[in-house]
């Protein structure tokens, strides 16, 4: 079912600052912030290797994001695997009994469709689902 990691999603307060950290230590060149108004946040994405680190800073107080930064701090917030297809992929999981936040996918950043598994069906880890290039309707 997952293709590959997509991406690694960190939490932070100030998504300039943090490009700026990762553009001058690491040598890499996050993309042009993008705001996804659903989630309430801006991301900037670097690409390492065959993946991508995201970098999320929370636009409105009350995103999940802003929610998780209060309680935990800046740092790991989730992984993210590409799946083929987000449907089947929850389909799959929700018959094995696995915790779902989303039923169905959702838009999210750059024209994919994504959904979330409950870091309670994860073993502790809030874990992201990826299609590529979105689907009509979606």
């Amino acid at each position: 079912m997952f293709r590959r990691i997509y991406h690694l999603g960190y939490a932070v307060e100030d998504l300039e600052a943090a490009a700026a950290f990762y553009r001058e230590s690491f040598g890499v060149e996050p993309s042009e912030p993008e705001e996804v108004e659903s989630e309430g946040i801006l991301t900037a994405m670097f690409r390492v290797g065959d993946s991508m680190i995201e970098l999320m800073q929370p636009t409105r107080p009350d995103s999940p994001v802003a929610r998780f930064l209060a309680k935990r701090g800046e740092g790991f917030h989730h992984v993210a695997f590409e799946v083929e297809d987000v449907e089947e992929a929850l389909r799959r999981l929700r018959d094995a009994g696995v915790e779902l936040i989303d039923e169905e996918p959702r838009q999210g950043a750059g024209g994919t469709r994504v959904a979330f598994v409950h870091p309670k069906g994860a073993f502790g880890v809030l874990t992201e689902l990826v299609e590529l290039g979105g689907k009509e309707g979606g």
